[in-house]
């Protein structure tokens, strides 16, 4: 780090706000996450920083609850089993299959109860904690904790992890040339030399199925900006909400506003993890399969059709 980039940051307990020019330390909730220390060339931010405490307490208390299983569970494992039990169901409806719900239920309620208490982690009563970024002239307070799904850098990363393990997913579940179909669909091309005699309107089909998975690639991305966005946007301004109504009236009013985020915590990180299951669902689909079924299915509705 080169000195000009230096800072000296010192524990609140430890400033000295009457050395400052201005007497006063500032703090603004700011769109981006805050720098707290530098590992070598590594910037640990306070969003990351409360990351892997969050990470942390999950494996915790997955330790917990795996060594302490017992035939006749305790109030812990009831209520986990009970979220479990109900998760699955959830995932059931998506899926619409057992075996395939196991698969993917996993990673679902790993990542629903990331970012769960990466959600309320950032309504805690912890903004008291921190560090002083104190120059000649100014001394800025740096809170300490932040949480994650406050900072897009996180919602991205967990966007991206849903949509390239939903294709990954895909291509263990129905393989690679199926899943590279699904967006360059050169079987497309190659069935207009085909069924070209036979029916002369594959020579209009074809060319749009083409283009529409090439159109598929882009919704990929669409959905990186739209689960990334969606969950940031949502705690941050939740975030923001509950720091501007204690500036105004500090006591009492804000309540209400915190059981609200409370629940907006529960409610964005379940829809994040529906679609997640959409998503890995989706990808685990062959429509060819089910398109040569249809075709089958239709064939035979022919035939009884005739012989009636």
């Amino acid at each position: 780090m080169s000195k000009q980039l230096e800072k000296e940051i010192t524990k609140v307990s430890d400033v000295d706000i009457g050395e400052t020019s201005t007497g006063e330390i500032s703090h603004e909730v700011t769109l981006f996450a805050e720098p707290i220390t530098n590992i070598g060339n590594f910037t640990l931010t306070n969003a990351l920083f409360s990351s892997f405490i969050v990470v942390a307490i999950i494996i915790i208390l997955s330790l917990v609850l795996r060594f302490k299983l017992k035939e006749i569970p305790g109030k812990l494992q009831n209520v986990f089993e009970l979220v479990v039990d109900e998760g699955l169901k959830l995932c059931d409806q998506v899926t619409n299959s057992r075996t395939l719900s196991l698969k993917i239920f996993p990673i679902a309620i790993s990542v629903f109860f990331f970012i769960l208490i990466n959600n309320w982690f950032g309504i805690l009563p912890l903004g008291g904690f921190g560090l002083i970024e104190q120059s000649e002239t100014s001394a800025v307070f740096v809170p300490l904790f932040r949480g994650g799904t406050a900072d897009i850098n996180t919602t991205i990363a967990l966007a991206i992890m849903a949509v390239l393990g939903a294709n990954m997913f895909g291509v263990f579940s129905i393989g690679i040339w199926k899943t590279f179909n699904k967006y360059v669909n050169l079987k497309a091309l190659v069935e207009i030399f085909k069924k070209v005699r036979k029916d002369a309107t594959i020579i209009i089909v074809a060319p749009i199925t083409f283009f529409v998975g090439l159109i598929e690639i882009v919704g990929e991305f669409a959905k990186i900006a739209s689960l990334s966005f969606r969950l940031f946007g949502n705690v941050f301004a939740g975030e923001v909400l509950l720091v501007s109504m204690a500036a105004l009236v500090a006591y009492v009013v804000p309540i209400p506003f915190l059981f609200l985020e409370l629940l907006v915590g529960v409610i964005q990180a379940l829809i994040f993890s529906i679609l997640l299951v959409v998503y890995f669902t989706i990808g685990a689909s062959d429509h060819e399969e089910e398109h040569e079924g249809h075709e089958e299915h239709s064939k035979h509705e022919e035939k009884v059709l005739v012989s009636a």
